[in-house]
């Protein structure tokens, strides 16, 4: 059976739709004759007539009938298909993989990502909630979140919160029962909630800051955890004082279910940014990056 190419079948279809070359080559941006030159093609490689032309009209032959009403129908879903295909291929697609700390959670990730969603809903994003230091390259992500002092300096680096503190805080029944702490050598002799780092596993001493004078004050106390939301639950309970990122400790200072203490000690620090390795990213992280 003769070959025939499909946009040729389709330009025969639209000329048999309009009975009229003039108005099918203004529909498909061709002259006239370019048009009846490809559909007079198109009837020497099937070899039969399809269509009677005069000066005034065009006519569909028993041939070009039949081919219309097989042809028609399958050709229109062929090219309905084409179209969304290239309208989807403007919508950015792919995955997104980021390692962030538990910190970035509340205060970046839970406000950006249904944003993200929405705007983007073909992009999978897989988010890693880790505290260790993670090589991003070596682990295949395309980027991750940290505290400025963390961040490796070979890396693009975009701001993503302003700076704040870290401070240490205690229940009120806590303070009541063991007193407060006037300076962070007090810290020794109180029950503090602790953290065990995940990149060195050695418990993190709490770093507090007067003037140019920095103290790390290796505490000790009942708990250790590396989730803040339980540390934070169990400070209020009373079990001791706990050391807290400020913006996921607002809501409990605000209500009074925490206190702050050795607030002029509090160790400031320059906020959250994004980082990823300064070569070329994908759309789908590109997207990310602009929400």
């Amino acid at each position: 059976m003769p070959s025939t190419r499909l946009d040729a079948l389709a330009e025969f279809l639209v000329v048999a739709r309009h009975r009229s070359f003039t108005a099918a080559a203004a529909e498909l941006g061709v002259t006239p004759s370019a048009l009846s030159q490809a559909v007079r093609q198109l009837e020497r490689r099937l070899n039969i007539v399809l269509l009677t032309r005069t000066t005034r009209s065009v006519a569909l032959t028993e041939s070009g009938r039949r081919l219309v009403e097989q042809a028609g129908p399958g050709v229109a879903q062929a090219l309905e298909a084409l179209r969304g295909v290239g309208a989807e291929s403007t919508e950015v697609s792919g995955k997104v993989r980021l390692t962030v700390p538990q910190l970035a959670v509340t205060t970046v990730l839970e406000p950006v990502v249904p944003v993200f969603r929405a705007r983007h809903p073909r992009v999978v994003l897989e988010i890693r909630v880790e505290n260790r230091l993670v090589d991003v390259v070596a682990e295949g992500h395309d980027g991750g979140i940290r505290l400025e002092e963390s961040l490796e300096r070979d890396m693009v680096q975009l701001r993503l919160t302003g700076p704040t503190a870290f401070v240490v805080a205690g229940a009120p029944s806590y303070l009541a029962a063991r007193g407060t702490p006037e300076t962070p050598r007090e810290l020794l002799t109180h029950d503090c909630i602790g953290y065990r780092s995940e990149t060195t596993g050695s418990l993190y001493a709490w770093e507090l800051v007067r003037g140019k004078r920095l103290f790390r004050v290796p505490v000790r106390g009942p708990l250790v955890c590396n989730d803040e939301r339980l540390a934070r639950s169990m400070v209020e309970a009373g079990l001791g004082l706990g050391y807290f990122y400020e913006p996921l400790a607002q809501d409990s200072l605000r209500s009074g279910r925490l206190r702050q203490v050795l607030a002029e000690y509090a160790a400031e620090v320059s906020g959250l940014f994004l980082y990823y390795p300064g070569r070329s990213v994908s759309p789908a992280f590109r997207a990310f990056i602009d929400v």
